[in-house]
């Protein structure tokens, strides 16, 4: 059994986020000492792990807790785990090409030779957005 902060030295999640997992019910109220300290086991422990993992990759809290759901059924098919994964991995792409167009406008804006401030493309394109090349 785990103290909540012996839990989250070995799991690396942090108190307040651990009893927070507790309050959204992914994680179950764990058994209490004597003194009314929580105590983990190490089932818990494992599933905080998952959780943070999850977290880690950008699941939302939403698909956490169909991932917990599933992987209490081993028998169950894994098209819905595949799925939630590939519609983060969407996610992902489409952020990551989000922040390619920013790139893109960003070294195109600093690329200015201009000696002040009253003739800078930073300035002059964050004054007016209709100067950007690219929608970011």
């Amino acid at each position: 059994m785990f103290s909540i902060g012996e839990l989250s030295k070995r799991t690396g999640v942090k108190i307040p986020t651990i009893r927070y997992y507790e309050q959204m019910g992914l994680i179950e109220a764990p058994e209490r000492s004597q003194g009314n300290q929580r105590r983990y086991s190490k089932d818990g422990m494992q599933r905080l792990s998952f959780i943070r993992h999850s977290r880690e990759l950008g699941f939302s809290i939403e698909d956490i807790k169909g991932l917990l759901e599933l992987s209490q059924h081993p028998e169950k098919p894994c098209h819905d785990a595949h799925n939630m994964a590939a519609r983060r991995l969407e996610d992902v792409r489409a952020r990551i090409a989000k922040l390619q167009r920013l790139e893109r406008e960003l070294k195109r804006i600093s690329d200015c030779d201009a000696d002040t401030v009253a003739h800078c493309a930073v300035i002059e394109t964050l004054a007016d957005h209709s100067l950007c090349e690219t929608e970011h």
